[in-house]
């Protein structure tokens, strides 16, 4: 397993920044400011940007968010967050689901208890949500329209990696379930010193891991917490899912109804693949088998803040 890592640290590794000092990612590079990167909202993309940021374009690096993107599992943090506010005689409406979607489940929880009237079981509604997430994904975990053979082709031109709030386990259970775990080279999820999205810190580390610049990197997301966490991360971003409103979609380059979007899929198809021996190259890595079943091999679970390299043996299972 490879050493500890522990995120971007300094300038020279993976397109790092100096600590000490907090940057607003923009499309026109970094702009110094006063403010912590949680705490930073993406600016308004300038001048003309189109698809073809994307199209024309072939990624060192594709990362992808788990739930919603590559798993139909946000459908089961909605039931879950359901479930657990019933128990407290609450119904959750519209504005409660939009706030909830994409959040680190710890602030889930804080906000579960804060929408009960009960901000000291904080805790326990955390628990229980996790509880009842995991449930619904064991009975039903399927993986969204599209994505199979999006990651299939996008591993043949670009090292991969997942970037999810999710816990560690569930992130690998649910991606070794559907067959895709041994298709990525890392998975990182927030951790001590790793701070959930909407910072960006996910994505440069998962950058970094890859050995990519994150001005190089695709970002694959479905929500809008994970959108910001992207461009805060410098990298080019494809929303997919339902469109939503116009200045949450202008923070994207390309939205996309699915993965299975046929100009998506046109462009995976037509990547150039990388060079036989390069690094990053199929022969470096994990190669899954045309065929392969569901869970014929998974990348090695690590420790929070970690990332997990492609083969090994099996993750963690919840």
């Amino acid at each position: 397993m490879a050493a500890p890592f522990r995120g971007v640290s300094s300038p020279e590794r993976g397109g790092g920044r100096p600590r000490g000092k907090s940057f607003l990612l923009t499309r026109k590079g970094d702009k110094e400011t006063g403010r912590s990167p949680q705490d930073q909202t993406p600016s308004k993309k300038v001048g003309i940007v189109t698809a073809d940021r994307i199209l024309t374009w072939t990624p060192t690096a594709v990362v992808f968010d788990c739930d919603g993107t590559l798993m139909d599992t946000e459908r089961h943090w909605q039931e879950a967050r359901r479930r657990v506010l019933r128990e407290y005689g609450v119904t959750p409406g519209t504005e409660f689901s939009e706030r909830a979607k994409g959040i680190h489940y710890t602030d889930c929880g804080r906000l579960l208890a804060e929408t009960a009237g009960r901000p000291e079981l904080t805790g326990k509604m955390t628990d229980e949500l996790l509880e009842s997430f995991r449930s619904l994904v064991a009975e039903d975990p399927v993986t969204a329209p599209g994505a199979v053979e999006m990651v299939a082709l996008a591993h043949e031109f670009a090292p991969l990696a997942v970037a999810s709030n999710c816990p560690r386990d569930v992130v690998e259970t649910c991606l070794d379930t559907a067959g895709l775990l041994l298709y990525f080279d890392h998975v990182v999820v927030p951790g001590e010193g790793m701070p959930p999205k909407p910072a960006p810190d996910l994505y440069l580390s998962a950058a970094e891991a890859c050995g990519a610049d994150p001005a190089e990197c695709l970002a694959v997301e479905d929500s809008l917490c994970g959108i910001r966490s992207a461009v805060r991360a410098g990298m080019r971003v494809v929303g997919v899912g339902p469109r939503p409103d116009e200045e949450s979609a202008a923070l994207v380059d390309l939205w996309v109804p699915s993965l299975g979007e046929p100009r998506l899929v046109a462009w995976a198809e037509s990547r150039p693949a990388i060079p036989e021996g390069a690094p990053g190259s199929t022969s470096s890595r994990v190669v899954p088998p045309r065929g392969s079943s569901p869970g014929d091999a998974a990348t090695p679970a690590a420790r929070p803040g970690e990332t997990a390299p492609g083969g090994g043996s099996p993750g963690t299972a919840p």
